[in-house]
């Protein structure tokens, strides 16, 4: 089932960034697409957005709502089914799970902060939060959690989707997960590299309560949710409920696997249901397609961070990726990345997954052309490019 709305477009205007671009495996100098600085958005390309998505539920996902907008036009793709297990049919006004994208929120309210003279990026973690990290480590500044370039570890945990279901329902503490992810070394002089990694946005929201005498959850709904008018989005705590209408999230298992569902050729278990406290700051927020526009539009349009204090959303480091090769420029600005499309469009926003959930924001910086997508995939969270939602990213920008 397919649901589709276009609007006749006028060519886009001229834009300038900088290339983002995969790291090589073989060492070799990385390949990358060129920002074209002549580039322009081209019409809304309904039928390569409808073929995307159009022939859901498939192996590889079962729904998708995609929301294509700016000042070119609009579309509003859904297709799919909600529920494997009614075959109801999949709704455009559904909540879903954004993951990683919750670090554009927390990443905004610590600018908030900066705004306020509360805060300065070149403050640094043990000033604010002192004994959260060991006394070996060096000094990591505020900047550098934003963007990734803190050196800070992760925390060892099982590899594999069976701990991740057996775990399903347990309940983190923000410290507890910072404790044991600082049991590590440090992995490079803060500011020399870029790992992108949970344990920054972790930080960064324990910054926010130290700062603000608030939690993060309260801080974020009242800095940013309330004022952009974003009412079907909010941050779980622990509850593992989504509450409203949603589509189920599965993830394809093989045969035998605890609470496995025949799905086509294949098997799936349900992770509709699941604890977000494993993610926190970085990735437990619960939102919609339509709200998600209204964000990347206010706060592009420097109505959620000011002017001033925003242009780090729209830098990447110049430094290399914390990688085998060591060669590969860093591509993670502070809260978003950097994209180069093909045609040389640059693009920023950021992508996130939970299990079931494969989400996405994005948008030129001109608002010349947004697009929000959650696609129900059931390799949501599978190493590789996700190709139902490249196939979505390429038919939203070409």
């Amino acid at each position: 089932m397919l649901k589709t709305a276009a609007a006749c477009l006028a060519l886009a205007t001229v834009f300038v960034a900088t290339p983002a671009h995969a790291s090589a495996p073989t060492c070799q100098p990385p390949t990358m697409i060129q920002p074209d600085p002549g580039a322009v958005i081209p019409p809304i390309n309904g039928a390569a957005l409808s073929r995307a998505i159009g022939d859901l539920p498939a192996a590889d996902a079962t729904a998708a709502v995609v929301r294509v907008g700016g000042t070119k036009g609009s579309w509003r793709g859904v297709s799919g089914v909600a529920d494997l297990a009614t075959g109801r049919a999949a709704s455009e006004h559904v909540r879903f799970r954004a993951g990683s994208v919750t670090k554009m929120f927390t990443t905004a309210v610590v600018l908030q902060l900066v705004a306020e003279g509360r805060l300065s990026l070149g403050d640094t973690v043990q000033d604010h939060l002192p004994g959260l990290l060991p006394a070996s480590y060096p000094e990591i500044q505020v900047g550098q959690l934003l963007n990734h370039t803190s050196g800070l570890p992760a925390p060892d945990l099982p590899d594999g989707f069976g701990y991740v279901y057996e775990t399903r329902f347990k309940k983190w503490t923000p410290r507890e997960y910072v404790a044991l992810a600082v049991r590590n070394p440090i992995e490079f002089a803060p500011g020399t590299r870029q790992h992108y990694l949970n344990i920054n946005t972790f930080v960064a929201g324990l910054l926010i309560e130290r700062v603000t005498g608030e939690t993060y959850e309260h801080e974020v709904t009242d800095r940013v949710l309330r004022p952009v008018g974003m009412r079907d989005s909010y941050l779980p705590g622990a509850s593992t409920r989504i509450k409203g209408p949603y589509h189920r999230g599965y993830q394809s298992v093989a045969a035998g696997f605890e609470n496995a569902i025949a799905y086509g050729d294949g098997h799936v278990v349900d992770m509709t249901r699941t604890s977000v406290t494993s993610t926190w700051a970085s990735g437990d927020l619960i939102s919609t397609a339509a709200d998600l526009e209204k964000f990347v539009k206010a706060l592009f349009g420097g109505k959620v961070v000011p002017p001033a204090q925003l242009e780090p959303m729209f830098t990447v480091p110049d430094v290399t990726m914390f990688d085998e090769c060591g060669n590969t420029p860093a591509t993670y600005t502070s809260g978003m990345t950097r994209m180069v499309l093909p045609g040389g469009i640059v693009a920023y926003g950021k992508t996130g997954a939970r299990y079931g959930y494969a989400n996405g924001v994005g948008a030129t910086r001109d608002l010349s052309r947004t697009l929000v997508y959650s696609v129900n995939s059931t390799g949501a969270k599978d190493s590789g490019q996700n190709q139902r939602t490249l196939g979505v990213v390429l038919a939203s920008f070409s």
